[in-house]
């Protein structure tokens, strides 16, 4: 999708759809909306005189109209209560007016800058939101339909700025919305592949296409490379299956006199069976998407190499099946790890502790001074949280207050989990130096903690996506499927810790 900048009149710009923004509670139309009101002889006072909710978050109203003003119909998109407002609503309220747009069968799509200079958002931060919320709720994967729904056919948007000397200001920001926007549809897409077509091997695959986009540095391990580096924890996992194993290392240079490395280490298991303590038929087809840690780690680097960000980063990414065989590991064996402790495997279905205890440890060997791991970890933290938030576990408060405050920036919900040393009882093994697996109480928790322990003293951060890694239904700028959490985080971690 193309956008375009442009000036005029709200009423003169030739288009299929002219998407207005309203305030929940507003009596009179003011500005760009008074305009097009008088263009069409007072309907939207008559409406929002009419209809006392047309204004509430969410809500879409189209209009056909039959000449006055250049376009064809008008969405009214309702942005709810003005102390409610925030970049991230207004984000999710492009995503539900560029879906509005799309069923009408729009091709050119004309809007104002939802939100602008309204409860302290300024114009640069609601232009992102604006283009992020299109791409975003835009989005769809049929990738395999051999007969697909029409293709979703909007192919421009202008965006109305009535000042011409904020257009400079503005484009900067749409230029980042559209990198960042790409890269959590790139997550998507690679969440949404079914397993037998997103193997380790198309992980890395996917991963040096990337490198080439945005200029990173890469390495792929297949698995005797793995064998060699000794990674025994990771090779056991990989153990149960025919598909190889890789080892993904994307590295990227922006601040060549910071001696800092920001580290991203993303969980990889392509498909999660269970293993030997095979998980239940029920929903098991949703285990393909226990590669999304992995997934946003690339989507990330992706776009921080492309916004040229003045850090550097490291992204570490294992990948790997979870299946059950005559090869596969066991319940009551005892592997041991890069770092040297043993580890008694309590249930094969806490593997991707053991796949990220080996990568964190490798991302320490190669000069990681700051560690932010990401995996659809466990089911306690969707008990905990829900499909709303991700969990954050840290032994490293101000990583940790960086890391909640760069989610809060991106809109993304994300809440700490304690970490409190009474949980660390539960994960003891009387056979070796810890368990993978401290049972149902505090489960989240002692799996983060199981982590921790191949961290060191390095800084370390913990996100727990397995409750918000994909959504069972359209809302904002969220569709059914994968979400690409995490992106957005970790992007603008990167832009925070640039500017230091």
């Amino acid at each position: 999708m193309e956008f375009e900048v442009i000036t005029g009149s709200i009423t003169e710009i030739i288009c299929d759809t002219l998407i207005v923004s309203l305030l929940e509670g507003v009596t009179l139309p003011s500005g760009s909306v008074k305009e097009l009101d008088e263009a069409l002889d007072g309907l939207l006072s008559n409406l929002i005189h009419d209809h006392k909710d047309i204004g509430k978050f969410g809500t879409t109203t189209v209009l056909h109209v039959c000449g006055g003003i250049g376009a064809k119909r008008v969405v009214l998109l309702g942005l709810g209560k003005l102390e409610e407002l925030t970049v991230d609503r207004l984000r999710a309220a492009a995503g539900f007016a560029v879906r509005s747009a799309s069923k009408l069968e729009s091709r050119t799509v004309a809007t104002v800058i939802h939100g602008e200079n309204l409860g302290g958002i300024d114009l640069a931060l609601a232009g992102q939101a604006l283009v992020e919320g299109t791409l975003l709720g835009n989005y769809r994967f049929s990738h395999y339909k051999t007969d697909p729904e029409p293709e979703l056919v909007l192919e421009k948007m202008y965006i109305i700025e009535g000042d011409t000397q904020y257009i400079s200001t503005l484009q900067p920001a749409l230029r980042a919305a559209k990198i960042i926007a790409s890269a959590v549809n790139l997550v998507r897409d690679l969440v949404n592949h079914p397993a037998n077509h997103m193997t380790p091997s198309k992980m890395a695959w996917h991963a040096e296409q990337i490198a080439g986009r945005a200029g990173l540095e890469i390495s792929v391990f297949d698995k005797n490379q793995i064998e060699q580096l000794g990674m025994p924890a990771f090779l056991a996992v990989a153990q149960g299956s025919q598909e190889p194993p890789r080892l993904i290392v994307l590295k990227y240079r922006g601040a060549p006199n910071d001696e800092r490395l920001l580290t991203f280490v993303g969980k990889g298991i392509t498909f999660d069976s269970g293993g030997i303590s095979l998980k239940p038929s029920e929903g098991m087809h949703e285990m393909k998407d226990d590669m999304a840690g992995g997934a946003a780690v690339l989507g990330a680097v992706q776009a921080i190499g492309e916004l040229k960000l003045p850090v550097n980063i490291l992204a570490v990414v294992p990948c790997t099946e979870n299946l059950p065989s005559g090869y596969a590991f066991r319940p009551g064996d005892v592997i041991n790890s890069m770092d040297g402790k043993t580890i008694e495997i309590i249930s094969t279905d806490a593997e991707g502790r053991l796949i990220l205890a080996d990568a964190i440890t490798y991302a320490r060997k190669l000069g990681a001074t700051h560690i932010i791991d990401l995996a659809t970890l466990t089911g306690a933290c969707v008990v905990a949280l829900g499909n709303i938030t991700s969990g954050v576990m840290s032994t490293h408060p101000e990583l940790k207050q960086k890391l909640l405050d760069a989610a809060a920036l991106a809109g993304e919900k994300m809440w700490e989990l304690p970490l409190f040393a009474e949980y660390k009882e539960q994960i003891k093994s009387e056979t070796a130096d810890l368990k993978n697996s401290g049972g149902r109480p505090g489960g989240a928790i002692t799996a983060g903690l199981f982590i921790a322990n191949f961290a060191d003293k390095t800084p370390w951060v913990h996100i727990d996506i397995a409750g918000t890694v994909s959504s069972d239904k359209n809302t904002g700028y969220n569709v059914k499927g994968a979400t690409g959490v995490g992106v957005r985080t970790l992007v603008q971690l990167a832009k925070s810790w640039g500017a230091k």
